[in-house]
C-alpha cells in the first residue's frame, strides 16, 4: 500500500497535466486497456446517449436538483437529521442539507409581524421588527455550525451500520447574511454592568441560551439570510443567531427576545443539557468554542473503494478557534502520514476542504485524518480525549475518526489504533446514545 504526498512535486505536475477524471480513468486498468485496444482495431468506443433528438424540459420557477441525485438528510428520533457529507463537494453546505435540530418542532412566523425584543440591563430598551433589522448595515460571514453533541456515538463502540452522516453530520457551513448583534446592543445602550445575554427562541420549547457579551461585541451575527436567500424554516425563519465557532446550541434559531443580565441565566437548556460531564461527576458548563477536526468523507463508512488503483481521499476540517493550517492522512492506522493538499479558500472557523492521493493496492488499510489550526491545537485521538474526559461524555467529540477499508474494498468505523481504549458499548442498530436530545 502505497500513498504520494499532496503537497509534493510529482502531485503537482499529475495534477497540473490531468483532470481528476482524467487522472482516475487512466488508473482504472483494464477497462482503459480494452478501450486502447478497440481503438487499434479500429473499433470505436460506444457513444453517449444522444439527447440531441428530443427537446428539453422547460425550467421552472424554483429550481430543483436532477433526479440522478438522492443526496437527502438522515432522521434520527422526531427533531434531529444528519447531513450526508459524503455527498457533498468544495466547502459549503447547501441549505436545504444543512443539518437540524429542533426541541419542539419547527414555529411558523410571519415575517410581517415579527418582532425582537432586547431589553434588560440597557439604557433604551427596543422592539426591532424585521423592516427595522434590514435596515441596518447587513455583513455576510462564511462559517461553521456544529451540534455539540456530533460525533456523540464516536465514543462508543463501532456499528458496521455507521456512516459519516448518522456519525459526523450534525454540521454545516454556510454563507450567513444579516446585522452584527454589536449593531442593535448599540441601539439599546447596555449598562457597563451587563455581561451576558439571555438568547431566547419563540419555539414551543422556548429554547434559551446564556451568552457572554464580549462575543456579541466581537462577532455575533443576526442573521436573516442563508447562502443567497431568505432563512429556510428550520434553520431559524425569518432570525437566527450565527455564533462563529461555538456549539451549536447557542446559535439560537426563531430568535424572539434578548435580555441582559450581569449574570448567566442557568436555563433548562444549558444546565441539564450541554455540559460536559468530567471524571469524578463534575460537568464543565458553558464550554462553547468547538475544537479542531477533521474527518475524511470519501471513502467512509458504508461506502466501497470499487478497485485498485489510484483514488483521491478527501474530507473536511474545521476549528472554532480559527483557521485550518494543516491536515495529515495516514492510510497505515497512523503508523505514517502525509501532508493533505488544503482546497482554497481557507477561511477562520469555516470548513476546509482537504484531499490526499491513495494508491490501493487491495489489502486492508485503516484512513484517518488529524487536523491542526492556526493557534496550534492538533486533533487529538480517541485515547488522549478518554484520558481527559473520562467516559461519561457525550459532547465535544473531536477525537480522530478511523475507517477500514477491507479487501473487498468495503469501508467501515473502526477506532483503528485506538481499539484498546475503554469505551462504553452500544446496542446494535442504535444511532443515537440512549436518552439523547440533541
Amino acid at each position: 500500500m502505497t500513498s504520494l504526498d499532496a503537497t509534493g512535486p510529482l502531485w503537482r505536475i499529475l495534477r497540473a497535466r490531468l483532470t481528476r477524471r482524467q487522472f482516475v480513468a487512466g488508473t482504472l486498468g483494464l477497462a482503459g486497456a480494452f478501450a486502447l485496444r478497440n481503438v487499434a482495431l479500429g473499433q470505436a468506443p460506444p457513444p453517449p446517449e444522444d439527447t440531441t433528438k428530443t427537446p428539453g424540459q422547460p425550467a421552472q420557477l424554483v429550481g430543483t436538483r436532477s433526479p440522478y441525485e438522492q443526496a437527502q438528510r438522515l432522521k434520527v428520533g422526531s427533531q434531529t437529521w444528519f447531513a450526508p457529507l459524503d455527498r457533498f463537494y468544495g466547502s459549503l453546505t447547501p441549505s436545504e442539507l444543512h443539518f437540524m435540530v429542533a426541541h419542539a418542532g419547527i414555529p411558523s412566523v410571519d415575517p410581517a409581524t415579527y418582532k425582537l425584543l432586547v431589553h434588560g440591563m440597557v439604557e433604551r430598551p427596543r422592539v426591532f421588527t424585521l423592516e427595522d433589522i434590514k435596515r441596518f448595515p447587513s455583513t455576510t460571514i462564511t462559517c461553521f455550525i456544529e451540534c455539540a453533541g456530533n460525533s456523540a456515538n464516536a465514543w462508543f463502540r463501532p456499528l458496521p451500520s455507521d456512516t459519516v452522516q448518522n456519525v459526523h453530520g450534525l454540521t454545516g457551513a454556510c454563507e450567513w447574511t444579516g446585522v452584527p448583534l454589536s449593531t442593535l446592543l448599540a441601539e439599546v445602550g447596555p449598562r457597563k454592568e451587563a455581561t451576558w445575554l439571555l438568547a431566547e427562541s419563540q419555539d414551543a420549547a422556548v429554547y434559551a441560551r446564556s451568552i457572554p457579551i464580549a462575543k456579541a461585541w466581537q462577532d455575533i451575527l443576526v442573521a436573516y439570510g442563508q447562502n443567497g436567500e431568505a432563512l429556510r424554516p428550520e434553520q431559524g425563519y425569518p432570525i437566527r443567531l450565527v455564533v462563529p465557532g461555538w456549539e451549536g446550541s447557542a446559535n439560537v434559531k426563531w430568535l424572539r427576545r434578548i435580555e441582559l443580565s450581569d449574570r448567566p441565566f442557568m436555563t433548562r437548556d444549558e444546565t441539564a443539557k450541554y455540559t460536559d460531564v468530567m471524571p469524578g461527576g463534575k460537568a464543565l458548563q458553558f464550554t462553547f468554542q468547538m475544537g479542531v477536526k477533521s474527518l475524511i468523507t470519501w471513502p467512509s463508512g458504508g461506502l466501497r473503494v470499487p478497485a485498485r488503483g489510484f483514488w483521491e481521499t478527501s474530507g473536511l476540517a474545521w476549528s472554532g478557534a480559527g483557521k485550518i493550517v494543516r491536515v495529515d492522512v495516514s492510510t497505515d492506522g497512523g503508523r505514517t502520514w502525509g501532508q493533505a493538499a488544503l482546497q482554497g479558500p481557507v477561511l477562520p472557523r469555516m470548513h476546509t476542504r482537504f484531499r490526499f492521493p491513495w494508491t490501493w493496492d487491495g489489502s486492508e488499510a485503516v484512513l484517518m485524518s488529524r487536523a491542526t489550526d492556526d493557534q496550534g491545537n492538533v486533533q487529538p485521538g480517541l485515547d488522549a480525549l478518554v484520558r481527559e474526559r473520562g467516559l461519561d461524555s457525550l459532547y465535544h467529540n473531536n477525537a480522530i475518526q478511523a475507517w477500514k477499508v477491507d479487501r473487498n474494498g468495503d469501508v467501515f468505523s473502526t477506532h483503528g489504533p485506538f481499539a484498546r481504549v475503554p469505551v462504553p458499548g452500544r446496542a446494535a442498530g442504535d444511532l443515537c446514545w440512549p436518552g439523547c436530545v440533541l
